[in-house]
């Protein structure tokens, strides 16, 4: 959780602290005590779907993280592939090949990553994948063997520009704004439930309104920060190219 994140939840509980306080003072538990067994069934109802609607929603922000981050070893794999048949086809196109692929992934890891977090994407990346894929469908086989390894590059370096299409569409997915407005409501009106019930004891009064916005807060946080996949706390990390990078073998 971030230092933006700390404060959201400690403003927002100072403020229903400061809520529940009025409401104490301006209509006493006395006035609210007839009022436990209706609100009691009602707040039962709205906490489950609103449970409901969080749990869907965190979900759904949790698989499309987890999907960004998968495509980024499934584009890092096929990176790999045209790296390694580069290696085997003759110079001058398997040098040319080899040298794009390794820029490539130098400029995803330092140039575009950093980018994506603000949404934008690196056109030098998307000049070398069309490099690429001229150099691989400009060479021409003069033997079986290396009709194999065209085949088999022309296969990687096409699921090298469809993976990275894919990256570049994850990089906007988010919550939509009508499901932003439904869980901020939610979390409104089943937080502001907790407020029509009387207690003696309001110290213990107050303890449950807290805890209860405190866990619904943080609940939002958490969607927030995962929002989309490469921005926030939780973003996914160019550790697929990394580790493809920190294995290479010597230059040939």
């Amino acid at each position: 959780m971030s230092w933006p994140d700390v404060f959201i939840l400690l403003g927002t509980l100072a403020a229903s602290a400061a809520a529940l306080w009025l409401l104490q003072h301006f209509v006493p538990h006395r006035l609210r005590e007839s009022h436990n067994d209706v609100a009691g069934f009602i707040f039962a109802a709205v906490g489950v779907m609103y449970a409901v609607l969080l749990a869907f929603v965190v979900i759904a922000v949790w698989q499309n993280l987890d999907s960004a981050r998968q495509t980024t070893f499934k584009e890092a794999d096929a990176l790999a592939g045209v790296y390694w048949i580069s290696r085997e086809l003759p110079l001058p196109i398997g040098a040319q090949l080899e040298h794009n692929a390794l820029e490539y992934a130098h400029t995803v890891q330092d140039t575009e990553w950093p980018l994506m977090s603000r949404h934008q994407s690196s056109p030098q990346a998307t000049k070398l994948v069309y490099a690429m894929r001229s150099e691989v469908f400009g060479f021409t086989p003069a033997d079986s063997r290396q009709q194999v390894l065209y085949e088999h590059a022309v296969a990687h370096v096409e699921q090298l520009a469809s993976e990275r299409r894919q990256r570049l569409t994850e990089v906007g997915d988010s919550v939509p704004s009508i499901m932003w407005v439904a869980l901020i409501a939610g979390a409104l009106l089943t937080v502001g439930f907790t407020y029509l019930f009387g207690l003696s004891n309001t110290l213990a009064h107050g303890l449950m309104v807290l805890t209860l916005t405190a866990l619904v807060v943080v609940s939002l946080l958490l969607i927030k920060e995962m929002d989309f996949p490469f921005t926030g706390v939780t973003h996914v990390e160019p550790t697929a190219f990394e580790v493809f990078l920190n294995r290479l073998p010597p230059p040939r």
